[in-house]
């Protein structure tokens, strides 16, 4: 293939000398090699080690760090990104289970690649009429996937971290006496602050700390035995701080924490929101979609009652990154939050509502892709009836998990699996012996040398490559987790992962 610079003889003569097209001939070659390093990607990533054997620098030093003054061939390029996957942890492997990260299924993979040649900045319908008019689709498709509403609104976001901090902002200004927000005079009144649980996603106190309220505004509420929200402790808090001259103004709830797989009671906190006058938020970025499993939607009643949800299709509806979605009841509400004097550049001068439309009203963002066409090309390419068949197998998997586990006498279930997250720990004979009749000081050490142990087995398993796994602490215990989210794993995999984690402990 020609280099970058050599004379295209084939382009009009019209083009200008430093025009970026190709020709028919290269931009065909382009195409062939580049998908057909993506199908060999796809045919062989459950043979590649999940994790590579690797350090930092590597990668670097074999493709080099010179900035090139002249174009280089694609078949240099794609050698280098063949490098590249060689390279990485592959979280489409079917034993990578260390984080909530689904593999990316290929119809969504190609969807990326048509989105990025349109290239729409889907800032309004004027910007880009076919996507804004996906996108908003999409919304309603995941609002009645969820079981929130077939009439929600919202937007595509980077993912769950910035729909949360999306949402939180909207609620400071729909709870808000006044316009105080706007002009920083809010902080001086009455501090606001939010409730979630002690197994709230960092994105939550994190989110707080952007927007002004501080860490501390977040209020921290006990979890109970399953590690839900306590609504006792919630509602105590929540008396306890309007007579202490705090302004209660929202309620965070989880709809699958990442530490357990989690599901907050969301009808009861849904009626503490209720009584409270507080906005009702849930957190579902993991768990959400579970909600298409119908022997798990009983967990999700009151997600309907919510008045804004976060989720990432990328984490258990299996498209590529970034794809998270916030989602609200009522538009105009959040219109008001982010209503502002605009840029002459931007002023909306359509009449049609449809067409005056713009995601500017509804988020932080300006510049955004087309994040719905992986989303939309998933749900029309599979049928939402095969997703929620894979999301059911995951979930069957995770039951699996904890059967075997549950009985085996060299490891101990950690928490209740209640999606398709799992948490263990390996523990030798000698040590179970001493648990049953250890004191408790015994106990705390016992515990100790196992928090130890099961630390040095995750980084003998992760940097092993046969599987991938992380951690959590539950009840103070140090675990290991498992989280199921990927349409390639089977049992022998997880079969085959217990015997890994067993190997590891041996060595």
């Amino acid at each position: 293939m020609k280099a970058a610079d050599e004379p295209r003889e084939d382009l009009a003569l019209n083009t200008r000398s430093s025009s970026l097209d190709l020709s028919p001939a290269a931009m065909q070659e382009l195409a062939t090699q580049t998908t057909a390093l993506v199908l060999d990607y796809f045919a062989r990533i459950s043979q590649l080690p999940v994790f590579p054997e690797t350090s930092a620098g590597t990668t670097l030093r074999r493709l080099g760090a010179e900035l090139p003054v002249e174009g280089e061939p694609i078949e240099k390029l794609l050698n280098d990104c063949r490098a590249m996957f060689d390279a990485s942890r592959h979280n489409g492997h079917p034993r990578f289970f260390g984080y909530v990260a689904s593999p990316a299924n290929a119809p969504g993979a190609f969807a990326d690649l048509i989105s990025s040649a349109l290239n729409a900045n889907v800032t309004s319908w004027r910007s880009g009429p076919a996507a804004t008019e996906v996108e908003r689709l999409v919304v309603r498709w995941l609002g009645s996937l969820t079981g929130f509403s077939d009439k929600a609104q919202g937007l595509l976001t980077s993912g769950g971290s910035l729909a949360n901090l999306t949402a939180i902002l909207i609620a400071q200004r729909a709870r808000s006496d006044t316009d105080a927000s706007r002009t920083g005079l809010w902080n001086s009144q009455t501090p606001m602050t939010i409730y979630a649980s002690d197994q709230i996603h960092m994105s939550i106190p994190k989110a707080a700390d952007v927007l002004g309220l501080g860490r501390n505004q977040v209020r921290i509420i006990a979890s109970d035995d399953r590690f839900r929200i306590d609504i006792r402790d919630l509602r105590a808090r929540l008396e306890h701080d309007a007579r202490n001259n705090l302004k209660p103004f929202c309620v965070v709830a989880s709809a699958g924490t990442v530490n357990t797989g989690a599901v907050d009671a969301l009808h009861a906190v849904a009626a503490v929101a209720r009584e409270f006058g507080l906005w009702f938020h849930i957190d579902g970025a993991y768990g959400a979609l579970a909600a298409m499993d119908q022997g798990k939607r009983p967990l999700f009643k009151g997600i309907e009652l919510a008045d804004s949800i976060s989720l990432d299709c990328h984490k258990w509806l299996y498209t590529p990154l970034d794809a998270g979605c916030l989602l609200f009841r009522d538009e105009t509400t959040a219109r008001a939050a982010f209503a502002a004097n605009e840029a002459d550049y931007i002023k909306v001068h359509e009449q049609e509502p449809e067409e005056s439309f713009a995601f500017w009203d509804h988020g932080i963002e300006l510049s955004r892709r087309f994040r719905a066409l992986k989303i939309w090309m998933t749900l029309r390419y599979y049928g939402s009836r095969k997703i929620s068949e894979a999301i059911s197998e995951d979930l069957a998997l995770a039951q699996y998990l904890a059967q075997q586990i549950s009985a085996a006498e060299d490891f101990e279930l950690l928490a209740p699996v209640e999606l398709s997250i799992c948490c263990f720990r390996y523990v030798p004979r000698a040590a179970r012996a001493k648990l049953d009749s250890a004191s408790e000081s015994e106990l705390e050490q016992i515990n100790s040398e196992l928090d130890e142990l099961n630390t040095r087995i995750m980084n003998t398993v992760q940097r092993g490559g046969e599987a991938y796994i992380s951690n959590a602490t539950v009840n103070g215990k140090f675990a290991l987790r498992a989280c199921i989210t990927n349409f390639r794993t089977t049992r022998a995999d997880l079969d085959a992962l217990l015997d890994i984690v067993r190997e590891a402990a041996e060595r």
